[in-house]
Parts: structure tokens; C-alpha cells; sequence
């Protein structure tokens, strides 16, 4: 059985926005939260735009010392960037690796810490 639907089912179905990039920093891939968030931006059309065009000169440098970080060994894999207190979330960028371990790219990934809403099992469940 091929693992890549799966994959792409779990990133597309993930409620944060995801956006894979290469080591030259070009979008490469936006599942629909992404083009949701990032709709003002241009949204589905970033892919195959370089991603530091989006970014001021002091980020730009950062993600540029996370993936020289991330190159120096297959152990730097994550890095915690900031809070967005706005939203309760943490980010961090992630490396991108293939079946070898070299490196092939990055993305970032958001972590929210609201407390979930809903109970358990709700949209499932009638009592």
C-alpha cells in the first residue's frame, strides 16, 4: 500500500496551517488551513514562491540560522521560534528529512493551547 495518500490526507486534514518548504526556501506545498490563513497574502498562490518575500529582514536571518542548524546534524530537528500570545499558541520550525536522513526542507508547526471545547466524542455521540 502507498504511504503518500495517507501523508497528504494527514497534513490536509490537520485545522493548523501547514506550508512545506524546500532548502531554497520556495513553498512547495499549502494544505487548505494555509490557504485559509494566508488568503490575503495571496493564499493557494504562494506555492512555488520563496517563502522569505513574506518575511522582514530579522526573519529572514532566523530561518536562515534554523536550517544552517538543522544541516549540522540529523539530531537538530525542531526549534521552538515563539509565542503568539494573540492566539495561545506556540511555534517552532521543523526539519524535513528523507528516508536517509539528509535534510530537504522545513515548515512550521503551530501548537495551540486552548483547552479544547468540546466534549468527547460529541459530534459522534447521542445521549
Amino acid at each position: 500500500m502507498e504511504l503518500y495518500p495517507f501523508l497528504k490526507s494527514l497534513v490536509d486534514m490537520d485545522q493548523c496551517a501547514v506550508v512545506l518548504c524546500n532548502l531554497r526556501h520556495e513553498i512547495i506545498y499549502m494544505n487548505p488551513a494555509a490557504h485559509a490563513r494566508y488568503k490575503k497574502r495571496g493564499g493557494k498562490d504562494l506555492t512555488g514562491k520563496n517563502l522569505m518575500d513574506c518575511h522582514n529582514e530579522d526573519s529572514r536571518q532566523k530561518i536562515e540560522k534554523v536550517t544552517a542548524w538543522f544541516s549540522e546534524s540529523r539530531d537538530n530537528n525542531i526549534v521552538y521560534t515563539f509565542h503568539n500570545a494573540k492566539e495561545n499558541k506556540d511555534v517552532y520550525m521543523i526539519a524535513l528529512r528523507d528516508e536517509d536522513g539528509t535534510l530537504i526542507g522545513y515548515y512550521e508547526k503551530h501548537e495551540y493551547r486552548n483547552p479544547e471545547t468540546e466534549q468527547p466524542y460529541q459530534k459522534i455521540c447521542r445521549e
